[in-house]
Parts: C-alpha cells; sequence; structure tokens
C-alpha cells in the first residue's frame, strides 16, 4: 500500500478533547492516492462526563476541513457513544475507520474497541457496501471520471471479502485479481481528477455488474450472523461508560 501520509499528520489531527484514536481514511486507506489527494483523518474523541450530563453538552462530532503545505485536510471525529453507537449499526464506514492500519494516533481504549470489532460485525454490512456502489457506480455513469470507478470496485471487493473472511481490508490493490486495476491504480496516482481510459469502461461496467452479483452471493453464502454478539454489544457499552466515568486510560 502506497499511503504518503505527511510526517504532520498526528500534529494537524490535534483535536480539543482526548483522542481514542486518530487513522487515515479514503484515498490513503484504499491503496490509489494521488500526490494531490485530500487527507481524510477520521477519529474518535472523549467527551468528559460533565459534557455529556449537564446543560452544556460538547459536540458529539467535530469537523474541520483547513489546507496543510498545498494538501487539503479533512478531519472528522466522534464523541465516542456515538461512535460506539454506530458501531453496532451494519456502518462500514466506521469499521473501515477503526480498523485502519495507518495509525495517526491511538490508545489502549482503541485496542479495546478493535478486539470488539468481530463480534459486531453481521452479514446486513453488505448493505453498506451495495449501496456506497450503487451511488460511485451512478456517479461513474454521469461523469466517466476515473475516481468513482475506482470506489466502485474497492467498495464491492472489501463488501465481497469482509462477507467471506469477516475481516477488513479496504486497498484495492491488495484484494483485485482484474488485470487492468493496477493501470488505473497508477493513473490515479499521478493526479485526483485523472482522466478514465475509454477503451477499459464497457470492461468496468460489466466486472461492477459481476462483482455485485458475487457481493449479493457472498451475503446469502456469509457465516457471518443477523446479529451482532450480545456480549460484544455489553462489553462495548461497559466500555463506553467506564471511558466516562474515568475517563481514558494512560
Amino acid at each position: 500500500m502506497t499511503t504518503d501520509v505527511p510526517a504532520w499528520a498526528a500534529e494537524a489531527a490535534a483535536l480539543p478533547y482526548p483522542a481514542v484514536f486518530v487513522t487515515v481514511s479514503g484515498a490513503h486507506l484504499y491503496g490509489f492516492a494521488s500526490v494531490d489527494s485530500d487527507l481524510d483523518l477520521r477519529a474518535s474523541h472523549l467527551l468528559p462526563a460533565h459534557e455529556v450530563v449537564g446543560l452544556r453538552t460538547g459536540p458529539e462530532t467535530i469537523s474541520t476541513d483547513t489546507w496543510r503545505d498545498g494538501v487539503e485536510l479533512d478531519v472528522v471525529s466522534h464523541d465516542l457513544l456515538k461512535f460506539a453507537r454506530m458501531l453496532t449499526t451494519r456502518n462500514g464506514y466506521v469499521l473501515e475507520q477503526l480498523l485502519s492500519p495507518l495509525v495517526v494516533a491511538t490508545s489502549p481504549l482503541h485496542k479495546q474497541l478493535i478486539g470488539l470489532a468481530p463480534g459486531l460485525i453481521t452479514r446486513h454490512h453488505a448493505h453498506h457496501y451495495l449501496g456506497f456502489a450503487a451511488t460511485q457506480e451512478r456517479l461513474f455513469a454521469k461523469t466517466g471520471e476515473l475516481k468513482p470507478a475506482l470506489y466502485t470496485l474497492r467498495v464491492l471487493h472489501t463488501g465481497i471479502h469482509l462477507m467471506r473472511t469477516g475481516s477488513v481490508v479496504a486497498d484495492l490493490g491488495a484484494l483485485s485479481s482484474l488485470p487492468y486495476v493496477p493501470e488505473l491504480i497508477a493513473m490515479k496516482r499521478t493526479a485526483e481528477h485523472a482522466t478514465f481510459p475509454a477503451a477499459l469502461r464497457e470492461r468496468v461496467e460489466h466486472d461492477a455488474a459481476r462483482l455485485r452479483t458475487e457481493l449479493e452471493a457472498a451475503r446469502d453464502a456469509s457465516s457471518l450472523p443477523e446479529h451482532a454478539d450480545p456480549d460484544a454489544v455489553e462489553a462495548l457499552h461497559r466500555l463506553v461508560v467506564d471511558a466516562r466515568l474515568t475517563g481514558l486510560p494512560a
């Protein structure tokens, strides 16, 4: 995976509350970041108890969009409770953020969340990837651009892998055996809005349709459960309560 994450990412991701974790998402995680790609940082922070139970509450979500050294920096952080609630749904975004191998900041609480993640994954996470792919397919059909084509292929491959193995891998280059994918990734790395090769459009559309069918079949045949493990959900509840009452462990 080519990441090219700037050395200043940790400093730029500084939050006004203790960080449970900060990881890299977006094109850097997906394996096709260009020299001018945005840097997407995703995080969870911990509001103190007095900013949760009183009249004046702290922000459930912190979002900033700035520039540094010519790179657009997009930071989004959710309070631990909000993040935990999303983890108990079929939200593939938060799974990828939690389990991203590109870690800018971590904590013991982050490691505990990672340990609980397998018990929170269900076959219904396939709906996230099918829906995300459909959005990107429509964008590709409208614009014919390279970026939505790569996003379509990426989310379908990630969804298939998740349904078959129960593990999250978001790097398209590591997942796909399609012969033209390395070429498309190389093109995308040269520029964020690189021109899509028209000669490949029909092949990509055909393969996307095939991968969608493959993802639906993988979902139907998956050994993943229908619902999150109640023990994992209870452990997540206790983790949030303990963290709120005692703060982040050192």
